[in-house]
């Protein structure tokens, strides 16, 4: 029962999709469980990047089930342009099947996310692809599944109720004109009777792996400090990308899971609004930015950047229970002189090391770095932990005491060759 889950344990944008194509060459399943095609990761193949918003980064591989699992919000659009997408690089997707419990991505959802977005006087920074709205159909138990999207009837009768309320909020609410039942029934029948060969039940398909002693690879999108309950609310995600919400979003018991591997940078990143006690507002950032092309893969707008943080590392591990440890991008520290890391926060006169809920409190705690001398080597071309420079392995070694995980992995490239094993799982 070898069943891993991946999880961002920063704001997203670790490298999750890189840690999890890394890993899946030895799975036989990989299984996206929350979040939708707000999520950016990339995966490199022949030295080419390919951008994936929506299907698991485990799809390169043919022989390598990949599932999307009840608790992701699908946009049939988005699957459909990615199918297409990879279909240009020789990847024909057959080895990808959906949950027949996923909530379906609509129309007004993504009308509705921009519109109250742009009603609001503090902007959250959403990505206006209709997630919120679509995971709040969801609890108000008027939502589309994708059981209902195969189903022509089901879809009709659906449809009718829930567009007829939509309606009424963006013709009274927000004076839009009304959207056509016809157009979107057509539009989204034909999406289903696409999709239907794809469509199973999920949670039966991985718990029945599991029984077979299959190696599954559970992967979350976004990153832990998104979480809608342990996150820095409300500027957060609508799902929770942390390890527990595979067995949520995936259908799976606790009990199932046996690792749980944190994917971060070895500094930090953070897109949109919110928190971020270690933000840097200097040439270093500026030259982290760019070395790194930190530019979100969905928005395209400039990462906010800072030092490593492991009072969120900490928090991260807590939260998700994780065992290892695996850091990316040891490359782009490459040349700073010295580097820093986040120990602790002074706030109001009191040392703590633990992250608070409150953002007011936030916004008043003072980072407690300690600085290490940084190395000038070309690390690009490294393939073990003892090629590194010693001021890069002690960084590395000082992060993991730090955040109390061993590290899995460490990473001098986007490439998959560039990331290297310390710790196997498999």
């Amino acid at each position: 029962m070898p069943a891993t889950v991946i999880v961002g344990s920063q704001w997203g944008d670790e490298g999750k999709g890189k840690i999890t194509d890394f890993l899946s060459q030895k799975a036989d399943y990989v299984v996206r469980y929350s979040g939708g095609d707000n999520a950016g990761h990339t995966l490199v193949l022949n030295g080419e990047k390919l951008h994936l918003q929506l299907i698991p980064s485990g799809i390169l591989l043919e022989n390598v089930q990949n599932v999307i699992g009840n608790g992701v919000v699908l946009n049939p659009l988005t699957l459909f342009n990615e199918i297409d997408y990879l279909k240009q690089y020789g990847v024909s997707a057959k080895n990808l099947v959906i949950s027949d419990r996923a909530q379906v991505i609509m129309p007004y959802h993504r009308l509705l996310d921009r519109l109250q977005e742009e009603k609001k006087s503090h902007k959250l920074g959403t990505t206006q692809k209709g997630i919120g709205p679509a995971y709040m159909d969801k609890v108000e138990r008027i939502g589309i599944r994708v059981c209902d999207l195969i189903d022509p009837e089901a879809l009709k009768q659906r449809l009718k109720t829930t567009l007829a309320a939509k309606n009424e909020i963006l013709t009274k609410l927000y004076d839009q004109k009304e959207l056509n039942f016809d157009h979107i029934y057509e539009t989204y029948k034909a999406f289903g009777q696409r999709m239907k060969p794809m469509v199973a039940d999920t949670s039966y398909l991985i718990n029945q792996a599991l029984d077979e002693n299959k190696k599954v690879l559970f992967e979350g999108a976004q990153g832990s400090m998104l979480d809608i309950d342990q996150g820095t609310y409300p500027f957060v995600t609508s799902s929770n990308p942390i390890s527990g919400g595979a067995t949520v979003g995936a259908g799976i018991g606790p009990k199932r899971i046996d690792d749980v591997v944190g994917v971060a940078k070895v500094y930090t990143s953070r897109v949109g609004e919110g928190p971020f006690p270690t933000e840097l507002f200097d040439e270093k950032a500026q030259t982290i930015r760019e070395v790194a092309h930190e530019y979100g893969v969905v928005t395209k707008r400039p990462r906010r950047i800072g030092w490593l943080d492991t009072v969120v590392l900490r928090h991260a591990s807590r939260i998700s229970g994780m065992t290892q440890l695996s850091l990316n991008c040891l490359d782009v520290l490459t040349g700073l002189g010295t580097v820093k890391i986040a120990k602790a926060y002074r706030l109001d006169g009191q040392i703590i090391d633990h992250y608070p809920a409150s953002n007011q409190q936030l916004d008043r705690c003072e980072p407690i770095y300690e600085e290490l001398p940084g190395w000038s080597e070309d690390i690009s071309a490294v393939t073990t932990f003892d090629e590194l420079p010693a001021n890069a392995k002690h960084y590395l070694n000082r992060v993991s005491k730090l955040v109390g995980l061993p590290l899995h992995t460490f990473a001098v490239g986007p490439e998959r060759e560039a990331t290297h094993v310390l710790t196997e799982i498999w």
